[in-house]
């Protein structure tokens, strides 16, 4: 697939993944038009004046808008071929204590993303999830879990427009903002790493990697499916220890929320999944006509039950 030509339009596009993947695109591809969709005025006047975006200005356009409004997402979608959806409430603590908000963006927010899109005729559409919706135990999995349902539902509802919606699934971005790595290298001189369990354990992840995700989605996508990346889980105690050997790790305890090891797979998922090479694909098995076309593949494997 060539991208070339083509209008994207990214929710959520000041964060790091949305403007880490429109520098990718500026570079690799010729692209008509970058929409950055976002609500901060001042993260989209900081990235205006980074060099690759001050370069490629002519093809930028910035929209000032949040996901819960759905005539701003509506006006932004015209002519738009491909939409990437990286606009969340993401931080487990803030979601304990202000479920209703989370409730409005990640979820209220994803139905407008969906409707907006297919009013618009948009060709595809690749949604952001989290390996916190697997079996979630906090609500902003459980926002996403919901999402990522709309989203693989979605395709149901399109009636003869050829639109595509797919969600891809990953881990912790390494040294996205609010990660644990840019946290501890800010602290790493200080008298002790402040851990809440040394058998915690998190799933990692490239910036780079989870681009090549979102395109191989953009590119091999059929409708309904979520891409799993195959990504290494790390304990969190290597991580200080890489950061700082030295230090002393103080133990504060589990936060509310939080569980000891993250899911990228449920047992009960497995059902319905299936190994591609590149990623593991979980298809919803409403959708039998996209199940029959990846059970029909000679390349790919379903995975072991449970």
């Amino acid at each position: 697939m060539n991208f070339n030509n083509k209008v994207f339009l990214i929710t959520g596009g000041t964060g790091s993944f949305g403007k880490a993947f429109s520098a990718y695109i500026l570079k690799k591809y010729k692209p008509k038009k970058l929409i950055i969709f976002s609500r901060d005025e001042l993260k989209q006047f900081d990235m205006k004046n980074e060099e690759i975006f001050k370069k490629n200005e002519e093809k930028l356009r910035y929209f000032i808008g949040d996901v819960r409004d759905y005539k701003r997402l509506e006006h932004a979608m015209e002519g738009v071929d491909y939409v990437i959806h990286a606009a969340a409430l993401k931080q487990v603590p803030a979601s304990e204590y202000n479920p209703a908000e989370f409730v409005k963006t990640n979820i209220n927010g994803a139905q407008n993303v969906i409707d907006a899109c297919i009013s618009g005729n948009v060709k595809k559409v690749i949604a952001l999830s989290t390996d916190k919706a697997a079996a979630p135990i906090n609500l902003y999995g459980a926002t996403k879990l919901c999402s990522d349902k709309l989203f693989t539902s979605a395709n149901n509802i399109i009636g003869k427009r050829k639109i595509v919606f797919s969600v891809v699934r990953y881990g912790n971005v390494m040294g996205s903002r609010g990660s644990v790595i840019p946290y501890f290298k800010k602290i790493k001189n200080s008298k002790y790493f402040p851990i809440t369990d040394t058998r915690m354990t998190r799933f990692n992840i490239t910036m780079d990697q989870s681009i090549q995700l979102v395109l191989f989605a953009l590119k091999h996508s059929k409708g309904s499916e979520i891409f799993i990346s195959k990504i290494p889980s790390y304990k969190i105690t290597d991580v200080a220890k890489a950061i700082n050997p030295k230090c002393k790790i103080k133990i504060i305890g589990i936060r509310e929320g939080e569980k000891i090891h993250e899911e990228m797979i449920t047992p009960s998922d497995s059902y319905s999944t299936f190994d591609i090479g590149k990623c593991h694909v979980i298809v919803n098995p409403a959708n039998t006509k996209i199940l029959n076309y990846y059970n029909s593949r000679k390349n790919f494997s379903k995975v072991d039950e449970g």
